[in-house]
């Protein structure tokens, strides 16, 4: 999951919409709820919610800079 978080920090619009929610998952995210084309994920002990959605098959890059940063923030794959 390294190479796809470090392909998210460079190259934001390289993702595609299931790499983004394998490095969401990676991060120990869980999905809690699909609502049209919302796709939500949390985690216990963080408060901060992820929900991101496809355009076509990639990921937006927006949602990739966030995501991103919070895995920065908490640290979350360098527990695994």
């Amino acid at each position: 999951m390294d190479e796809l978080l470090e392909r998210a920090r460079i190259n934001r619009q390289s993702l595609t919409f299931k790499d983004l929610q394998q490095l969401v998952e990676s991060a120990g995210f869980r999905l809690k709820r699909v609502r049209g084309s919302h796709h939500v994920y949390t985690r216990e002990g963080i408060v901060e919610i992820i929900n991101i959605q496809p355009k076509g098959k990639m990921a937006k890059p927006y949602q990739v800079r966030q995501v991103a940063g919070l895995i920065d923030k908490y640290g979350l794959l360098k527990e695994r």
